[in-house]
């Protein structure tokens, strides 16, 4: 019978390209992490690693079964972590997905905290803009700014996120600040692609929460783009009126390269969320990892400017 800690081992070589190098990375002797090696050769009927005097490689049979064996590993793994959350304790693997801009501004500086605090936690953190499925992409969570689109997420809210219409002093001046949402539609927008055409959306009343009770603004298009940097960027550089969340345009408020556009309405109200797939049970450190974020960005948050 095949003996897990030999295709720990096994795993570890493929990845190090050397005993030696596995053997430190598992705590073992050099001697004892060959004689693993061996056994599971032995017990296989088949040779896993071609050695030479200045490196290792796979065989062919080593290369097919090195997927199993890091599933084999993978699966131990996860198993232990399940057992150690039911104790209590904060281990093992957490992959998260996160926009690029909030996850290097805001995100980042508010785990490293957390992550020293429970320095057993394997967290993997996927910075895209793009829409991810959760569950298809293998992710415990997603960390996202706006509504809540998919209904097999289940979703904590970690900070009101407001929106603010703006534009550079540059451009202002070039063409005047519109006043109404009709005199809005006339100007040069820059827009943010991952959201679509109906971004701009603003509720006719204080709880115009619907479709049918709020106004899209569609604009002339100046700009598209998919990361909030650069529309942020953009915006400066006097291409257009964009529709920033306050955590990337608070800055560039507070030092006047941006201010507020005010056509008498406001933006509807987003949150930023941490989504898991709805039917699988959140584990105790994405509970705790999701506290702490409500704690670091607190409500209102942080990073909220004020416009008057």
């Amino acid at each position: 019978m095949m003996k897990l800690e030999g295709i720990a081992v096994f795993v570890a070589i493929s990845e190090a390209g050397s005993i030696s190098e596995a053997a430190r990375r598992l705590r073992l002797s050099k001697s004892v992490a060959s004689e693993r090696l061996a056994d599971l050769e032995r017990e296989l009927g088949a040779k896993l690693v071609h050695r030479t005097t200045r490196r290792l490689t796979l065989t062919e049979d080593g290369t097919a079964f090195l997927g199993r064996a890091r599933r084999i590993i993978g699966d131990v793994e996860g198993a232990a972590a399940d057992m150690a959350e039911r104790r209590g304790a904060m281990v093992g693997p957490l992959r998260i997905s996160a926009p690029v801009t909030f996850g290097r501004m805001h995100l980042g500086p508010a785990l490293y905290p957390f992550l020293a605090a429970y320095p057993e936690i394997e967290l993997t953190l996927d910075l895209d803009d793009r829409r991810v499925d959760a569950s298809s992409g293998g992710f415990d969570a997603v960390i996202r700014h706006g509504p809540i689109l998919d209904s097999r997420l289940m979703a904590w809210k970690l900070a009101p996120s407001r929106r603010v219409l703006c534009a550079s002093p540059a451009y202002i001046a070039a063409h005047g600040a519109p006043a109404t949402i009709e005199e809005l539609a006339g100007h040069r927008g820059i827009f943010y692609t991952n959201r679509g055409v109906a971004d701009w959306r603003f509720p006719r009343g204080p709880s115009g929460t619907t479709e049918a009770d709020a106004i899209v603004v569609r604009g002339r298009l100046g700009l598209g783009l998919n990361n909030g940097d650069m529309i942020r960027d953009a915006a400066i550089s006097g291409l257009g009126i964009a529709l920033l969340p306050m955590f990337i345009a608070g800055p560039a408020m507070r030092s006047g390269d941006l201010v507020p556009v005010d056509i008498g309405m406001h933006p509807e109200d987003e949150f930023i969320y941490m989504a898991h797939p709805d039917g699988r049970n959140p584990s105790a450190k994405l509970r705790a990892m999701a506290e702490h974020l409500r704690r670091a960005f607190s409500a209102p948050p942080y990073w909220d400017y004020p416009l008057t």
